[in-house]
């Protein structure tokens, strides 16, 4: 059964709490809580069949939820509240759905006529200025390539000027260009405060898009910030590389403040697992000066969320295994 909302919890633009999916005896994604600020762009992470498209049909009222409770928009998720929330949202599904025959302005009013919104011309020059598409308004949409078409449909979803942008896979299948033109349009929509959910498998692009991630794998993995969910799952380290190798490295790095352990990566690289970068690296550098080792770089070494998302993925294949 679906709880009743708490009324603070309309604070924020997305509140889910405990919130499952069933179809049958399987569990689509399950036990899932968050919260999404106003004006944040939040990225939603995990492999195929892990749950995203579905938690954002779920929250865009498309299908009930089996059980749990969410807020959306400040209104709480319920049958009877979903043409409230449906006028307050947009999804932009990976698919554009845009008809071919048309030309970009006239799906655009076909979509806007559904809203039954007011002001439709001035809705439609304000959607496709956003996505710098006003002087191609009359084009046929069926002419236009992959990366146009997602521009069309970003250009269809802020039509209603929505509290909360859906965004499921919207760089999927294009190429780098068009890929970093669709960055720009979220950039800039983040600047102008939209509060976005994006669903993707590109790990850079949630990286550069996103306050915060969630990395969901039918259950919620993990939560946070980048920077934080890296600090989380890794040690700091520091990477060395020396122009020849030490011949006896273990006095070298055994003793030095700071240095937790050491190994030696399949590039040839030394790298020390620190509890205090600050530390260690000057007593590093003094070590391997004093062992009469040309040092050709010494660095802290970063994971990438794609390390953090890896790890866990890793992690819920070795579980499933045993």
């Amino acid at each position: 059964m679906l709880e009743e909302l708490r009324p603070t919890d309309r604070r924020a633009a997305l509140v889910v709490e405990h919130l499952s999916k069933r179809f049958g005896d399987r569990v689509a994604f399950e036990d899932v809580s968050f919260e999404v600020g106003y004006g944040e762009v939040f990225g939603f992470l995990g492999p195929n069949g892990a749950g995203k498209t579905t938690t954002v049909r779920a929250l865009g009222t498309l299908i009930a939820p089996t059980s749990g409770a969410a807020s959306v928009a400040g209104i709480p998720l319920s049958a009877a509240n979903g043409p409230a929330i449906r006028a307050r949202i947009s999804i932009m599904p990976e698919s554009p759905g845009l008809y071919q025959r048309l030309t970009i302005a006239e799906n655009l009013r076909c979509f806007a006529g559904l809203y039954e919104l007011d002001d439709i011309p001035g809705r439609i020059e304000r959607a496709l200025k956003a996505v710098n598409l006003l002087d191609r308004a009359g084009d046929s949409c069926g002419s236009l390539s992959k990366g146009l078409r997602q521009r069309v449909a970003l250009a269809r979803a802020l039509l209603n000027d929505p509290a909360v942008l859906f965004l499921d896979e919207p760089t999927s299948g294009l190429d780098p260009v068009a890929t970093h033109d669709v960055h720009e349009l979220i950039v800039s929509l983040r600047e102008r405060g939209v509060t976005i959910f994006l669903t993707t498998h590109r790990l850079t692009e949630a990286e550069r898009l996103c306050h915060r991630v969630a990395i969901l794998n039918s259950t919620m993995r993990l939560l946070g910030r980048p920077d934080e969910l890296r600090e989380r799952l890794f040690k700091q380290s520091l990477g060395v590389r020396v122009r020849d190798p030490i011949e006896d490295p273990g006095p070298v790095f055994g003793d030095l403040p700071g240095v937790d352990g050491w190994r030696m990566s399949a590039s040839g690289c030394y790298e020390l697992a620190v509890s205090d970068a600050q530390i260690a690296a000057p007593a590093l550098a003094r070590a391997l000066v004093d062992a009469g080792a040309d040092i050709l770089s010494l660095a802290e070494s970063h994971h990438s969320l794609e390390d953090v998302y890896l790890q866990l993925i890793d992690e819920d294949v070795e579980a499933i295994r045993r």
